[in-house]
């Protein structure tokens, strides 16, 4: 066994093993470690821990320090450095007229060597452009051209899933994926659907390539001659994430019925004829899903508990019959004045025949759904009592005005004059009576 540290290094997921040379380094703590192009500035990603010998790549680089404050301003200076870098080296492509794509740029610890990263179609000549840069940097200058998961890597971004690039999250390789995963796994194969942001086929579809492996073998093949509870007939169709197939049987191939793997007996695998198999007399049982028994919970609603009456609804009080055989009971408005008829002294009107009263409910309920509706018809012990005059009492607000004869004491005429709703008379025209004399009728 043999004591290492886990680094990380700027930009990448794939973590390295250092001897960490007894020092005691924790998870998170930022180091300086010696590498094949010089010493680099990482991040801890794994305390001091053992591995096997078979896991080590000897020989084994060792840690330097601990990062200081100083190391650390470096880091920035590098990372402004890297920012103008990038701008000078587009500057110089265009200036060449070189068709690459300038992608990343990064710059060692110690800054002696300035790395581009770029994409092309092909080859490019640019031995010109690194001599320019070199005169600008004063550095070793050293070009790579990437491909385009390599690219999809170092920029990052978001994928069709709405999550970042697996291969700039925690991928520390990229995965062989072939066409052949997408038809496995019945997927559609329009280009568009199962590529990435890249261009390449998804990186994920690397993922439950063994379960559907896996779940193949255990499942027969389109055109299977099977043995069903139903009868015999050929599979059409095959779900490996339900475990499912689609049966078209010999008694009614119009139509087709789904059975789980474990209902078929399998009498052909693929595509065949039928001469020289026997079909077992015997059928396949039925497949029963055993369902656990779901604990519901009682729950009491408020609805159900306003629907039983607090107390026995009072019964309806019914006014003293008048002569001619009629009830006084009528219906009040809102506002607590009742309809008045055709006459002018508010008697209800005899002509019309009587309305048949609705069934009055419990109090507190309305008659659809036992719900107070409005505030007239909540219980009465919750209602504030307020008196209010009776309808006879009241001041008549929408009667005709009563016109009064008046006699002038001064020359005996008759005035007519006409008293308003409120109590107040208008000055006559005689002048007799400015004063507000009584008037006589």
């Amino acid at each position: 066994m043999t004591e290492v540290i886990s680094v990380r290094f700027r930009g990448g997921c794939k973590n390295y093993y250092f001897d960490p040379k007894g020092h005691a380094v924790k998870m998170g703590d930022q180091v300086i470690v010696e590498t094949a192009q010089g010493p680099e500035f990482g991040t801890c990603t794994q305390g001091n821990h053992e591995v096997a010998d078979e896991a080590v790549v000897q020989p084994l680089c060792a840690m330097l320090r601990l990062a200081t404050d100083a190391d650390r301003r470096t880091v920035d200076y590098n990372r402004k450095k890297e920012s103008e870098a990038f701008d000078i080296c587009e500057k110089k492509i265009a200036d060449h007229g070189l068709e690459m794509k300038l992608v990343n740029v990064s710059a060692s610890f110690d800054g002696s060597k300035i790395i581009f990263f770029f994409t092309a179609d092909g080859r490019v000549d640019f031995r010109e452009l690194v001599r320019d840069l070199a005169g600008v940097f004063r550095a070793r200058i050293e070009l790579r051209q990437i491909g385009v998961r390599d690219e999809a890597k170092m920029v990052g971004g978001l994928g069709i899933c709405g999550r970042p690039f697996c291969c700039s999250q925690f991928l520390d390789g990229f995965l062989p994926v072939s066409i052949k995963m997408a038809k496995t796994q019945n997927l559609s194969l329009n280009p568009t659907k199962i590529s990435g942001t890249c261009g390449r086929l998804m990186c994920c579809l690397k993922y439950e390539q063994n379960a559907y492996e896996d779940a193949q073998k255990r499942m027969p093949k389109q055109e299977s001659f099977v043995q069903t509870p139903d009868g015999p007939g050929n599979v059409k169709a095959v779900d490996l994430l339900r475990e499912t197939v689609k049966v078209s049987l010999d008694s009614a191939p119009e139509t087709q019925k789904c059975y789980h793997n474990c209902e078929i007996c399998v009498l052909r695998n693929g595509k065949g004829s039928r001469e020289g198999i026997e079909i077992p007399t015997e059928r396949p049982e039925r497949y029963v899903e055993e369902k656990e028994d779901e604990f519901i919970a009682p729950v009491i609603s408020r609805h159900f508990e306003a629907e039983e009456p607090a107390e026995t609804p009072v019964p309806v009080r019914e006014r003293p019959r008048e002569e001619g055989g009629e009830s006084k009971n009528r219906r009040r408005h809102r506002g607590g004045r009742r309809r008045s008829g055709g006459s002018g002294e508010g008697t209800p009107n005899t002509s019309a025949p009587a309305k048949k009263e609705a069934p009055k409910a419990p109090e507190g309920q309305s008659r659809q759904g036992g719900k107070p509706a409005n505030r007239s018809q909540r219980p009465k012990q919750d209602r504030p009592r307020t008196e209010r005059p009776k309808q006879d009492q009241r001041p008549r607000q929408d009667a005709a005005p009563v016109r009064e004869k008046v006699i002038n004491p001064e020359n005996g005429e008759a005035v007519k004059r006409r008293r308003h709703r409120g109590g107040r008379r208008h000055r006559g025209g005689g002048g007799g009576n400015a004063g507000g004399t009584p008037s006589a009728e």
